[in-house]
């Protein structure tokens, strides 16, 4: 009843006396009126439909101060227990619920710390074995499987010729076949395998280099000599391993050695290919070793130069300098990779319209021997016979210019020996063959027929490099190399 006095004293207040007054005039008025009260005053009964209210008591009577004054008896009403209770419920199983997933979010932050911790051991073995010489390294299986019957047959065909056997030819034999074993059971396990592997196999490379080298006597001329007659032959091909891209698809490029080493760089090798004989860097490695783990020392990005525009495949390198084809406009070009300074140089009547046999773009063809650097080339007025140029390095111009009567596009690839120009053609799908020299000093040339094994199909680049006196050749992918036999003088 207070609190219904309340809000009647608040409606007067509101200037609405007059009007709740007169409600009471009229019964039907004033009991909806009332039943607008109860309805604000009771907050239990407006939970409950209106026809579970009950009845009611009301008495009216006016104040002194002519107000009117209500009473209103409300009937006893049941309090929502089943409600709350199931309000109650409710909260007590989410509140189970939220234990739960407070529990396992514990249990799961657990786990991920272990897990951390032990993520956090193998960054570090990781960082162990990268900078260890246990560096992992992805294995082609097949290549080696080719080298070791290669191997094996090269171990029975020593033995075969010295027609007697030896302890230094049956531990050859049986550590090949003991290497064969361990490829066959780590393509099985995994092809990741430790570096270790490939150092051991790059021994026994040098093991049966060593060998026919000694039964063929291939170094029988002094480095850097030219007291032969030439070529007598060509040894079997050496394979290194597929190049650093570790991909088939890299056929365009090139390997080999520094032809003519500034001191400190002897022992440095150098690679650079791509898939569309675009010449976009070139890396060199300290060493042989290095060359094979394929851990470059350093790796120049040509196109870093402003006015680099290199193309083609038979580059070469001499004095630490890459000697290449230029694109735009079609002239021979060089790199220094000390000054990292590129410049070129037009080539006199030489057509972009001439390339070797085997692939496109292989169009500027330089060399390097005992005597200087060469670069071979075809003209219009040659009518695409192969002509040989001699560059003269100080300037970085041709001082002098030969024409052969062979056509370039017969021809797969040319080196040069002591002023010798040597030129190959393909016999089958496994031979290539020497088949010409012209020889600068008394400007003869001879057909000759200096077959050797080419490894597979075709290949872009063969040089010749006298500071080993070996051929190096980039083989579809592959570094490839010969050892060279001379006649003696």
């Amino acid at each position: 009843m207070f609190r219904m006095y309340l809000i009647i004293s608040s409606l007067k207040a509101a200037g609405l006396g007059e009007v709740s007054h007169s409600l009471w005039k009229n019964s039907k008025e004033r009991m909806y009126f009332l039943l607008l009260l109860v309805f604000f005053a009771s907050p239990v009964l407006a939970w409950l439909p209106l026809e579970d209210w009950g009845s009611g008591n009301v008495t009216s009577s006016v104040g002194e101060s002519g107000q009117c004054i209500c009473q209103v008896f409300l009937p006893d009403t049941t309090f929502p227990a089943d409600r709350v209770e199931s309000l109650q419920i409710s909260s007590n199983k989410l509140t189970v619920d939220v234990e739960l997933h407070i529990n396992k979010l514990i249990s799961f932050k657990g786990k991920v710390e272990i897990l951390l911790q032990e993520l956090s051991n193998l960054t570090i073995r990781l960082e162990v074995v990268e900078s260890g010489p246990d560096k992992y390294i992805k294995l082609d299986f097949e290549l080696l499987r080719i080298e070791l019957r290669e191997f094996e047959a090269l171990v029975t065909e020593l033995k075969v010729s010295l027609n007697s056997s030896s302890p230094a030819f049956d531990s050859l034999y049986n550590e090949i076949r003991n290497m064969s074993m361990i490829v066959d059971q780590l393509e099985s396990y995994d092809r990741s395998n430790l570096e270790v592997i490939r150092i051991e196999f790059a021994k026994l490379q040098k093991k049966l280099e060593k060998c026919r080298d000694e039964q063929d006597d291939f170094s029988n001329v002094q480095i850097g000599s030219c007291k032969h007659e030439g070529i007598l032959r060509v040894g079997k091909p050496v394979v290194s391993q597929l190049n650093a891209n570790l991909h088939t698809g890299y056929i365009y490029g090139g390997w080999g050695k520094d032809t003519n080493p500034l001191s400190g760089s002897e022992s440095m090798y150098w690679y650079s290919a791509s898939t569309d004989a675009v010449v976009r860097y070139i890396s060199v490695y300290s060493d042989y070793y290095r060359l094979i783990m394929r851990q470059a020392m350093k790796t120049y990005d040509l196109y870093a130069s402003s006015d680099w525009r290199g193309m083609g495949n038979n580059y070469i390198i001499r004095a630490n300098t890459l000697y290449y084809q230029f694109a735009n406009p079609f002239s021979m070009g060089r790199f220094n990779m000390t000054s990292q300074k590129a410049e070129y140089r037009v080539v006199p009547g030489a057509s972009n319209r001439f390339s070797y046999h085997y692939y496109p773009n292989q169009i500027l063809d330089f060399a390097s021997d005992e005597s200087g650097m060469w670069v071979t080339y075809a003209t219009e007025a040659s009518k695409g016979k192969l002509v040989l140029g001699k560059i003269d390095e100080a300037a970085f111009a041709l001082s002098e210019v030969w024409e052969t009567s062979i056509f370039k596009q017969s021809v797969t690839n040319a080196f040069m020996i002591c002023g010798v120009l040597y030129a190959t053609r393909s016999v089958d799908t496994k031979t290539e063959e020497i088949f010409y020299t012209y020889d600068t000093q008394t400007r003869q040339e001879n057909y000759v027929s200096l077959p050797f094994e080419k490894f597979q199909d075709s290949y872009v680049s063969l040089d010749y490099n006298p500071t080993d006196q070996k051929l190096y050749m980039y083989n579809s992918g592959y570094y490839v190399s010969y050892n060279v036999k001379f006649k003696s003088a």
